[in-house]
């Protein structure tokens, strides 16, 4: 055994230690990643939504989009990424996805990381993910900038 800072660590448990400890810590942070990502892009799609309906019971028009962006800005100045561009980018996402609703956008964050360094992503590869810079997860894994990996 070696003897460090009056501690009795016996070199091959020390190993094992720092094996298990750093695989809880890298899978503990993908989780952490995946559920971020599953929000925002729950997110995303219900702004999308939101505006959708409005623009077709209510009659608005295009209009709103920067009347809605501007306001946001005021309103929660230090929250980024409602720019005129990225919600209608949100309303075409609701557009392009109207079926993804009811929750079955992203499935859970635990679903999604079995098996996640032996399996492939399964992802929406759209144009308004990958201007976003986010990762639009399916399946299992998360390819930063929404493409195939």
């Amino acid at each position: 055994m070696v003897m460090r800072g009056g501690s009795d660590v016996a070199p091959d448990d020390f190993a094992g230690l720092l094996v298990d400890v750093k695989e809880r810590i890298l899978s503990a942070r993908t989780r952490a990643v995946l559920a971020v990502n599953a929000e925002l892009v729950r997110l995303y799609w219900e702004v999308g939504r939101i505006i959708h309906e409005r623009q077709r019971s209510e009659g608005w028009g295009a209009a709103v989009i920067p009347r809605l962006s501007s306001a946001l800005k005021n309103e929660l100045p230090e929250v980024k990424g409602f720019s005129e561009r990225n919600i209608k980018r949100m309303l075409a996402f609701y557009r392009e996805y109207p079926e993804l609703g009811g929750g079955g956008i992203v499935p859970r964050a635990v679903a999604q990381t079995a098996g996640v360094l032996s399996a492939p992503s399964r992802l929406i590869s759209s144009p308004f993910c990958r201007r976003l810079g986010s990762s639009t997860v399916i399946g299992r894994g998360a390819v930063p900038g929404g493409g195939r990996g």
